[in-house]
Formats: C-alpha cells, sequence, structure tokens
C-alpha cells in the first residue's frame, strides 16, 4: 500500500499572501487542523497548523520570554520568532521546515515518518507539486480497509487452525500448564485449561485473534492459585 491509496485528494490549500484571520476562519469552517501554503504553480511552501495560530499572542503586553534565551538566540532568531507571533500573512506564520513524500512512498515509510518528526501529516507531491495529503487518521483507515479486505488464497480448515495455535503456544511459552486445550469448531475457538494471569489470557486471546480464520473465541480459562504459581 502506498501514499496513493490512502491519501486525501481533496486539499484545501492557501497561498502565501492570505491573511491570518482569513486562515482561522478557513479552518473553522473546513472542520480541518491545518492548511498546507502553495504558491502559484502548486509547489508546497510550507503549513499552517492550529498550533501555529494558537502561538501568536496579539497582547501587546505579552511578556517577554527570560533574558538567558535572548542571549542563546541570535537576532535572526529573535527577528523570526517575532514575525511567526505578529505576522499577518500565511507566509509570515506558516512552519516552512516540511517534509513531503511521493504518491508511490510506501504506507510504513510515512508512519515511521510521522512518528521520527513528531508531525500529524505530510504533504504528497509529484513532480513537485501539492497532489494530496496523508494524516494520521487516513493511515489508521488505509490500515484497516487493508485488514479487512485483505485477499486469502484460501479458507484454513480447523485443524489448520488448531496447528496454528498450538505452534503459538509454543513458540511464545505463555501457557505452561498441561492442562490446557483448545477446541476448534467452523472457524470457533473455545480456550479450556489454566493460566497464570489475566494478562497471559489477555495475550492468548488476543493472539489467536489474529490467526487467519478464527471466527471467534470462547473464554473458559480458569486461573491457578496464587500459591499454585511456579509449581
Amino acid at each position: 500500500m502506498q501514499a496513493r491509496d490512502i491519501m486525501s485528494t481533496r486539499v484545501v490549500t492557501v497561498a502565501p499572501d492570505v491573511s491570518v484571520e482569513d486562515i482561522a476562519k478557513l479552518l473553522l469552517d473546513a472542520g480541518i487542523s491545518a492548511v498546507p501554503v502553495v504558491d502559484a504553480q502548486g509547489h508546497p511552501l510550507g503549513i499552517v497548523s492550529e498550533g501555529d495560530l494558537m502561538s501568536r499572542s496579539e497582547n501587546e503586553a505579552e511578556p517577554r520570554r527570560s533574558w538567558w534565551l535572548d542571549l542563546l538566540a541570535g537576532t535572526e532568531d529573535r527577528a523570526r520568532d517575532y514575525i511567526k507571533r505578529h505576522g499577518h500573512t500565511a507566509a509570515d506564520v506558516m512552519t516552512s521546515d516540511i517534509v513531503t513524500v511521493r504518491e508511490d512512498t510506501p504506507v510504513g515509510e510515512i508512519a515511521a515518518l510521522l512518528e521520527k518528526r513528531r508531525i500529524k501529516r505530510v504533504p504528497v507531491v509529484h513532480d513537485g507539486k501539492l497532489v494530496g495529503i496523508v494524516s494520521r487518521a487516513d493511515l489508521l483507515r488505509g490500515l484497516a480497509a487493508h485488514k479487512e479486505h485483505m485477499p486469502s488464497l484460501h479458507t484454513p480448515d480447523d485443524r489448520s487452525i488448531r496447528k496454528a495455535i498450538d505452534e503459538l503456544v509454543a513458540r511464545e511459552g505463555w501457557v505452561t500448564h498441561g492442562s490446557f486445550s483448545v477446541i476448534v469448531a467452523e472457524g470457533a475457538v473455545e480456550l479450556w485449561g489454566l493460566v497464570d494471569s489475566e494478562e497471559e489470557r489477555h495475550a492468548l486471546k488476543i493472539a489467536i485473534g489474529d490467526i487467519e480464520g478464527v471466527r471467534s473465541i470462547e473464554d473458559h480459562l480458569g486461573l491457578i492459585p496464587p500459591y499454585l504459581r511456579g509449581t
């Protein structure tokens, strides 16, 4: 699955000279949390988000930042900070240090990029022009749809499911009691026996639920009394 498979293509954009007030109104009216800034040819220049607008202050009585921060920051940084807080257009307040992806960028790479950069969305470009945007919500929807419609070469029978469960239990090593047993009938799994903890029970059900062909899980597992654990 690639960016083109999950990206939103109807992207609301603004020009660099659009006013901050108009951007705020646009975000509210469109029900979105950020808007890309593009030039006349459609090349992305930056993004203005709710966070960029909320960091502004129109209050002239705004307290100055600590003097030691001013010492550490150069004049260029202080000037840029002032523009960001008091500017009037998209070009003034936008985050210009943006990263983009191509239409054929794998979804896994996009997810890793969002996590690494701590961002919520990434523009998608073709020949340098904006063609879409992928947000965290797009990733989640794409993952859900992919899992739901993932093709299967065959439908496992009950014997194959039982074998997969036995291999899982042996591999993970959660269940250490010989009384554990499994019944599989038409994809419905019944779990019988004893486990050491609720965490063990929960992990077992999650793992079995991910096995292809399992339609339901009926839990008849009991808990080992604390004084018998480890014996």
